[in-house]
């Protein structure tokens, strides 16, 4: 069963998006909307200070076992988004998610299945998902 609320945000991105009808006009649209979302996160970081970045190599012992990999990953984050960062990351992501369903939409995919059947994908593989 679809969840209803992918279908509609389909059709709503069906029903406003006028100008930007061509797929190379989508495509440049989601890139520089995806370029916008890093940006939102890198002012978090340089202009307001919300978030510290503190990466170096990830230390994991020689003897770990893949399975218990992840308790040893660092998302070198420090620090969370305040909420006018939050704000403003969660507008850019709509952003990015407009024009993501817009190519969907484009090549006549739906949402809801390619969620389905990513998690589907990631519960198969697990941790060899994207390796």
């Amino acid at each position: 069963m679809h969840d209803k609320s992918c279908q509609d945000f389909q059709k709503t991105v069906n029903k406003y998006l006028t100008r930007h009808r061509s797929v190379l006009d989508i495509l440049s649209k989601h890139q520089e909307a995806t370029a916008r979302v890093n940006r939102a996160f890198v002012k978090a970081v340089t202009e307001c200070g919300c978030v510290k970045v503190n990466a170096c190599r990830q230390q994991i012992p020689a003897d770990t076992n893949y399975s218990d990999l992840y308790q040893y990953m660092s998302s070198h984050l420090s620090g969370e988004p305040c909420s006018s960062c939050k704000e403003i990351l969660a507008k850019e992501l709509g952003h990015s998610l407009f024009y993501f369903t817009a190519i969907c939409n484009l090549a006549g995919l739906d949402l809801e299945d390619i969620m389905t059947d990513e998690q589907k994908r990631v519960n198969t593989l697990g941790f060899f998902h994207l390796s």
